[in-house]
C-alpha cells in the first residue's frame, strides 16, 4: 500500500501492537508525512519517545488523550487520512470489576472515533477487534463485540464522505502485554505455572501477523468488513511445557469471564461469511456496494451454513517445538529452545 505523504494515527499507540505497527510503518521504506501515536500513558510516551528521537524520526509525534474524550479525539484527527483503533479496556477479570470503565473505553471511545473521523478529513478506519467478541461471555468481550457493531454500521451513515470503516479479529497476540506467555515466563523463576484448565485452547498469532492484518484492511476494505485470519491453536498445556517442563502445574481453575476455548466466527455469522484465502471476512449485512462485484474482486467463496471457526476445533495447531521456536523468535531472544 502506497503510504507516500499520507498521515496516520494510532490510538493506543503506546501498546504491543501500537509499537509494532509504528516499527512497521517507520521501517517499511515509505514516506510517512506525519504518524500520531494517541494514548493516555504519559510515561509510555516517554518511553517509546526514546526509542524514536525527533531528530532521527521527525514524523512521528506524540499525543497524550483519551478516546473517552471526543473533543481530543478530534482535535488530533485534524489533517490525519488513516486510523487505525487499538485503544481498549483489555484484561477481562479488571472488566468484570470495573464494567461501567470498560463500557466508557471501548463502547463510548468507539463511537467518539467514529464521529471525530466523519466530522475531519479521515478516508480510512480499521479498529482491533478480538476473538473474546464472537458469542461473548464476558463483558470486556460484549464491549467489543458492540464496538465491532458500530464500525461497521458506521459504514451507513458517511453519506458523500468516501471514508471507509473496517475491523480486524483475531487471538491471542504472541508477547503481548498480559498474554499467557510473558505470565509463564516471570512465573517460571517460581517453579510454578499455574494452569487455569488442562484442556483450555487459544489461536494464535504474532505481532507480525496483527500488522499484516491492519494493513491488508486499510488498503483492502471496501467498507464494514470484519477480517478474520486463519491461524492455528494451542493447548494451554503445551505453552507450559515448553517454557517449563520441569515447573509445577497446578490447576487454579479459570478467572472470571474466562472461556475454554475460544471463537472467532460463529455459526451465525457463517450466513455473511466468506473465504478470501488467507483470511475469512464476515460481511455487513447491508453494504453500499455490489457483492457480486466484492466476490470477483477478491476471488471470494462463501462458507457452508452453520461454519464455525474456534480454536478447540482448529485444523492447525502449534507444537511444543514450535512454541519453543516462536517464543524465542517473537517473544524472549534469550529463552533456551
Amino acid at each position: 500500500m502506497n503510504l507516500n505523504n499520507k498521515s496516520i494515527l494510532i490510538t493506543g499507540g503506546t501498546g504491543s501492537l501500537g509499537k509494532a505497527l509504528t516499527k512497521h510503518l517507520l521501517e517499511s521504506g515509505t514516506e510517512i508525512k506525519k504518524l500520531v501515536i494517541f494514548s493516555r500513558d504519559e510515561q509510555k510516551q516517554f518511553e517509546m519517545a526514546q526509542e524514536y528521537p525527533a531528530d532521527q524520526y521527525p514524523q512521528i509525534r506524540f499525543f497524550i488523550g483519551d478516546v473517552r474524550d471526543e473533543a481530543r479525539v478530534k482535535r488530533a484527527l485534524k489533517g490525519i487520512d488513516y486510523v487505525i483503533h487499538a485503544a481498549a479496556m483489555k484484561h477481562v477479570p479488571i472488566a468484570e470489576y470495573n464494567p461501567m470503565e470498560c463500557v466508557k473505553t471501548n463502547i463510548m471511545g468507539a463511537e467518539n472515533i467514529i464521529n471525530a473521523c466523519l466530522e475531519t478529513e479521515v478516508t480510512r478506519v480499521v479498529a482491533l477487534s478480538t476473538d473474546k467478541a464472537a458469542a461473548p461471555i464476558n463483558l470486556y468481550g460484549a464491549t467489543k463485540l458492540a464496538s465491532d457493531k458500530l464500525f461497521v454500521a458506521a459504514n451507513n451513515i458517511t453519506g458523500w464522505n468516501p471514508i471507509k470503516f473496517s475491523v480486524v479479529r483475531y487471538g491471542n497476540v504472541m508477547g503481548s502485554n498480559g498474554s499467557v506467555i510473558p505470565f509463564f515466563l516471570k512465573k517460571k523463576k517460581e517453579g510454578i505455572l499455574p494452569i487455569t484448565d488442562p484442556t483450555m485452547t487459544r489461536f494464535n498469532i504474532s505481532l507480525q501477523g496483527g500488522v499484516d492484518m491492519v494493513m491488508h484492511a486499510l488498503e483492502h476494505a471496501w467498507g464494514g468488513e470484519i477480517f478474520v485470519p486463519k491461524i492455528p491453536s494451542y493447548k494451554i498445556t503445551d505453552v507450559a511445557e515448553a517454557i517449563g517442563p520441569e515447573c509445577e502445574k497446578p490447576i487454579v481453575g479459570i478467572r472470571p469471564g474466562e472461556k475454554i476455548h475460544e471463537e472467532m466466527i460463529t455459526a451465525s455469522d457463517s450466513y455473511y461469511t466468506y473465504d478470501l484465502g488467507k483470511y475469512y471476512t464476515i460481511l455487513p449485512s447491508t453494504h453500499k456496494w455490489n457483492l457480486n462485484e466484492f466476490i470477483n474482486e477478491f476471488g471470494a467463496t462463501k462458507v457452508k451454513p452453520g461454519f464455525q471457526y474456534n480454536s478447540a476445533d482448529n485444523e492447525e495447531w502449534e507444537t511444543v517445538g514450535d512454541l519453543r521456536k516462536l517464543i524465542k523468535e517473537h517473544v524472549d531472544l534469550t529463552f533456551e529452545v
